[in-house]
């Protein structure tokens, strides 16, 4: 079977609770999570010829994965959004445009993920800090186009930020079309946010049941405490039967 860890984290632009932006933290962060694919936010992305200032390619590159960009808006020049990073071939990556009018552009980023002969679907999210804003981008991500599409042929992960710390129809509705790798079933902790001293549930993963959830854990470090407002949330799975 199929053995494979993911990991969902908001980096926070690589700006650390320090006030430095600090790429190499982010990167030795993951490094010590040791996922086989990452979904994370808030990652800005500006080409030129500052190696850090590109954090997708910059982390891809010092973690010797793929990475695929989902960019929502400019920021500083560059693009900013969601990105999957990837020690497996990235077969094609899609992202979905969620925005509610009045509101931030906000994305969902699909990536296919070649995985020793199966295809794993990333869809990694993050949604607005409104009440009514993640009303409605829960609709949009249960659209027949985006996660319940009939060209999905593989089984779905949906992780990420969803700024949802109440059980609101967001995580109503994908609660009934996923399995959530609920942290209060498998951790000390219900919070994930803030990282230093967590009052919030933030991050999320939810996950078809054709895959076997294996466990569950929040990266917690002096160094992760630091890189990002948020820690890392990661889970392990295999394929079933």
């Amino acid at each position: 079977m199929s053995r494979f860890r993911i990991v969902t984290y908001n980096i926070h632009k690589c700006k650390g609770l320090d006030g430095k932006v600090r790429p190499s933290r982010i990167a030795a962060v993951l490094r010590a999570v040791d996922a086989d694919v990452a979904a994370l936010q808030e990652v800005v992305s500006i080409e030129g010829e500052v190696r850090e200032l590109h954090q997708a390619e910059y982390l891809a590159h010092e973690l010797g994965m793929r990475f695929a960009i989902g960019e929502n808006r400019r920021h500083a020049g560059g693009a900013y959004g969601n990105v999957v990073l990837s020690r497996f071939p990235l077969e094609s990556a899609c992202n979905y445009d969620i925005s509610v009018p009045g509101r931030e552009r906000r994305g969902c980023l699909r990536t296919d993920i070649r995985l020793n002969g199966a295809v794993l679907h990333v869809f990694n999210v993050h949604l607005g800090t409104a009440f009514m804003e993640r009303r409605h981008q829960g609709r949009k991500l249960l659209h027949e186009e985006l996660l319940r599409s009939g060209a999905l042929a593989g089984p779905r992960v949906v992780l990420g930020d969803f700024n949802e710390w109440t059980h609101g129809l967001a995580s109503q509705l994908l609660t009934v079309e996923f399995q959530s790798a609920d942290i209060r079933l498998h951790l000390p902790t219900r919070f994930t946010y803030p990282g230093v001293c967590p009052v919030l549930h933030l991050d999320h993963i939810y996950y078809d049941n054709t895959l076997v959830l294996d466990g569950v854990g929040l990266y917690r470090s002096r160094q992760a405490l630091v890189a990002s407002d948020h820690l890392p949330l990661y889970a392990d799975f295999r394929f079933g039967d």
